[in-house]
């Protein structure tokens, strides 16, 4: 397949981002990742990345083997399984049996309320990031069931999980008053895809106010040393309007002037390193992990920057 152009010749500064990306990409990323970014950048095929995604698949339905770098080992994971319905979505493949037994992994993993942990206790044998704790009955998150309840009802799949995870996501959201940024993400992420549309484009707005007036948006980069960090979050782990409305078409759009959105972008795109990736916003724990990850950053900093008609190529 013909690339951009880039060897194991360093990319020149005078190089495009997508230039200097892809080399980063094909010096560092997993297959996985190698083949998400050759089907957004470079006419790539769909079915490469879904053989790709196989790999971490296991016989209950759900996805494991670190296939979200955070957490390490075989065992089926539902932050695992919401990564991989991403994948999917992002490829126009979020449909048919594979999510079928998808969804009948979420039910068996889910809490006794019909939602999902972040993590489930039988990732106990294997490493974890110590942001992630493993506990013998953890709670329902609005963090891990918001992503995938709203994906899935954004692409028009119909299952019995679905109803119980709905009503929770709908009244977490509804809970919220004083929050941190990757909860309004996870909210966000449900409101954009949940079907009744007016109630999420109230809570949506709702939510809004809560993010301006808890300070959880870094609305000047410039002067990110008088923005406050959220309580457990790393020194410098920052939220910027994009990390929350990540196309223009999210709800969370609104919540920013043109202008305010015109920062963020310009920052994201200057937060590309020499080397051509972006770097993580959270903390690092350990060192294959964080090489893992940066791709799957550097590839959703490109489609963020690309879905706002920023120029990468």
């Amino acid at each position: 397949m013909a690339g951009t152009g880039a060897t194991t010749d360093p990319s020149p500064a005078s190089a495009s981002a997508l230039a200097r990306a892809e080399r980063f990409i094909w010096l560092t990323a997993r297959v996985l990742e190698q083949r998400r970014f050759a089907y957004h950048f470079l006419g790539g095929s769909s079915d490469a990345v879904e053989t790709a995604l196989a790999a971490y698949l296991n016989e209950d339905g759900g996805y494991g083997h670190a296939l979200e770098p955070d957490l390490r080992g075989p065992v089926s994971q539902p932050l695992h399984t919401a990564h991989a319905l991403r994948v999917l979505d992002s490829i126009g493949r979020c449909g048919g049996l594979r999510v079928e037994r998808m969804c009948r992994y979420l039910t068996e993993v889910s809490t006794p309320d019909g939602a999902l942990p972040v993590v489930h206790p039988s990732q106990r044998a294997y490493p974890a990031a110590p942001f992630l704790p493993i506990v013998d009955n953890p709670p329902s998150e609005l963090l891990a069931t918001g992503p995938v309840v709203g994906l899935l009802h954004r692409n028009q799949v119909w299952h019995a999980w679905l109803f119980r995870a709905t009503d929770y996501c709908w009244a977490a959201v509804d809970a919220i008053e004083k929050s941190h940024p990757y909860e309004v993400e996870a909210a966000i992420a449900f409101l954009d895809g949940a079907p009744d549309r007016s109630r999420a484009q109230a809570a949506a707005a709702r939510l809004g106010r809560i993010v301006r007036e808890q300070q959880l948006v870094a609305l000047d980069p410039g002067r990110l040393d008088d923005q406050p960090v959220a309580p457990g979050y790393a020194p410098g782990e920052h939220h910027f309007a994009y990390d929350y409305a990540r196309t223009p078409d999210s709800l969370a759009r609104r919540w920013f002037t043109d202008r305010e959105m015109d920062r963020s972008l310009e920052h994201l795109a200057g937060e590309q390193r020499d080397d051509g990736g972006w770097p993580l916003t959270w903390r690092e724990w350990a060192p294959g992990t964080a090489l893992e990850a940066r791709p799957i950053v550097t590839i959703e900093a490109l489609l963020t920057l690309r879905a706002y008609g920023h120029g990468i190529a």
